[in-house]
This record gives structure tokens, C-alpha cells and sequence, in this order.
């Protein structure tokens, strides 16, 4: 991309940002009287709060980011394909509805599991035909590994979210260095958009959710936001970022995995809630959740790769 688009997209970022991030807040105030009644978390053995809270602030996250996505597309007359955009986001709306059920009562793992893959399936297809990620690798192979990488990324995008700020201070600094990476060329104009839309979105969001949050995502905000994340994060991979797209969510991508194993060695039922991860020990020991917040952004590695290697997303 040259230096003249550059500088357009460096004008309209501030506009969807800012568009997003209001549109969240003011649909949180709109439904507020709603989630009071319905959506009010209890405490749980997984819970980092110790009294009943709102939950479902990703309801309108999820929805600032669609309708300022296709509200920017429409504007910006991008000539891009819109059909890839329309999967994706049915998907989200797929994954959102599994996430809002959880939310008022419990799904049994086996239907939820396969109505997320259903959705994670669906984001994988919306990808370009013809992105490669591993070359080397039969084409359906890597599907199927991206299907199955893209569900443990929704889950563990789930898990992780448990503090405040949490997963603020992941989604915030990952979309802002996607939208970032992208104005090089690296990727498509549905991608910066949707990268932007998003963090602005968190960015309204992120003030109801601020230490001692009177607002939670919910799974209807945590799922969708990691189905998300995984496909612009598969998008950069395909395009030259393998590196940049491990290293940006990598605080999470460490966090879970690890847990997750520590805990099948120790013969426990992962589908359980708990209270073993990095995160969730480090604040029972008393660290601090504004401190804990500063420390997993993923904002500070990604300066770093970017200082080191301005260039490792291009294209060959």
C-alpha cells in the first residue's frame, strides 16, 4: 500500500473508532435495564468477583462491531468481496447465540462444543480459498488443523476472560496492531475495518469493565470476540505474519495451554470451572488486577517485533 492510502486510512481509523467505541457504550446504557433482570452473574469457583455482577456487555459489543463494519464498508465504497464478511459474521451471530444461552443456563459441552465448531468452520470458509498458511501441508490438512486451532482459540479466548480489563487489555492492543500491519498491504480493507471496529468497540466497553467492573463480556462477548480474533489473526499468517500472528496473542495462547495440560497430567475434568490459571493465581496471591493488566498486554511484544523487524509481515 503507498504512502498517499496510508495516510486515508490514518483519517478514517480515528472516525470507526470513535463511531464503535460510542455505539458500545450507548447500547450498554440501552440495555442495562435488560441484563439487571436477565443477566446477572453469581459468583462461581472460577470467578475473580465476589458479588453478583452484570454480565452480557459483549452483546453490544458484538453488535457495534457489525453495524459499524458494514456502516464504514458502505461509506468507504471498498470494492473488496462482502460475501467472505457476511459468513464470517453469521458466524459470529452463530457462536454470540451459543454464548448467550450459556450465559442464562448451562449447555452440556458436547452440543456446545459442536455448535462452536459449526461457527469456527464457517469463519475458516470465509477465508480466501486460496490462503496458505503452511504451504507444505496438504490444503484440506491445514483446514482441518485451522478448524480445530480456531475452536481451542474461541475457548481459551473464554477461559482467559476472568479479570477485569482482561480481555480489554488483549483484544485492544491485537486489533489496534492488526489495523496497524494492515494499512502496509498485508491485509484486505474488510480486515482493517472489522480490526478497528472491534477495538473501538472494546474501547467503549472497556469503561463499564474498568477495576472494580460493574460489567462483564459474558460468553456472549468473549466467543465471538475470540472467533474474531482467530480470523484476522489467520488472515495476517496466510499473508506473510506467521510470527506476528503468534506473538500478538501469545499471553493467552501460554496461559491457557499450559494450564490446560498441567491440568490433564494432573488427571483433572477440564470442562470444569476453576481457578489454575497464571492470571487467577497471581491476584489470588494478592498481585494487582491494574498491575496484572499492564503485565499481559501483549502491546509491549508487539512494539518490540515491530522495533526489531518493521518488516516481518510483508510478502516475500
Amino acid at each position: 500500500m503507498d504512502g498517499g492510502l496510508t495516510v486515508l486510512w490514518a483519517a478514517r481509523a480515528p472516525a470507526i473508532l470513535t463511531a464503535a467505541a460510542l455505539l458500545c457504550a450507548a447500547l450498554i446504557v440501552a440495555l442495562r435495564p435488560f441484563l439487571e433482570r436477565y443477566a446477572l452473574a453469581q459468583p462461581n469457583p472460577r470467578s475473580s468477583h465476589k458479588i453478583p455482577t452484570l454480565q452480557g456487555g459483549g452483546i453490544a459489543v458484538i453488535a457495534a462491531t457489525t453495524v459499524v463494519c458494514y456502516g464504514a464498508l458502505y461509506f468507504l465504497a471498498a470494492s473488496a468481496p462482502t460475501l467472505p464478511l457476511a459468513i464470517l459474521f453469521t458466524a459470529v451471530i452463530l457462536i454470540a447465540a451459543v454464548g448467550v444461552t450459556a450465559d442464562i443456563r448451562p449447555i452440556d459441552v458436547v452440543p456446545r462444543l459442536l455448535l462452536q465448531a459449526i461457527a469456527v468452520a464457517l469463519a475458516i470458509y470465509a477465508v480466501p480459498p486460496d490462503l496458505r498458511i503452511l504451504p507444505i501441508v496438504p490444503w484440506w490438512m491445514e483446514r482441518i488443523a485451522l478448524v480445530i486451532g480456531g475452536l481451542w482459540f474461541v475457548n481459551l479466548t473464554n477461559f482467559m476472560d476472568g479479570l477485569d480489563w482482561m480481555t480489554v487489555a488483549e483484544t485492544v492492543p491485537i486489533t489496534g496492531a492488526l489495523a496497524a500491519i494492515g494499512v502496509t498491504g498485508v491485509l484486505p480493507p474488510q480486515a482493517i475495518v472489522v480490526s478497528l471496529a472491534l477495538c473501538g468497540a472494546m474501547i467503549g466497553f472497556a469503561y463499564f469493565n474498568r477495576p472494580v467492573a460493574k460489567l462483564f463480556l459474558g460468553d456472549v462477548g468473549s466467543l465471538p470476540i475470540g472467533l474474531t480474533l482467530g480470523w484476522l489473526l489467520v488472515l495476517l499468517a496466510g499473508n506473510g505474519g506467521r510470527t506476528a500472528a503468534i506473538l500478538l496473542p501469545l499471553y493467552y495462547l501460554a496461559d491457557s495451554t499450559i494450564t490446560l495440560v498441567r491440568r490433564l497430567i494432573n488427571g483433572e475434568k477440564i470442562w470444569l470451572a476453576h481457578r489454575s490459571h497464571f492470571y487467577q493465581r497471581a491476584t489470588d496471591r494478592g498481585f494487582a488486577v491494574i498491575g496484572w493488566w499492564a503485565a499481559s498486554s501483549p502491546s509491549i511484544s508487539c512494539l518490540r517485533r515491530w522495533h526489531l523487524q518493521p518488516c516481518c509481515c510483508r510478502r516475500p
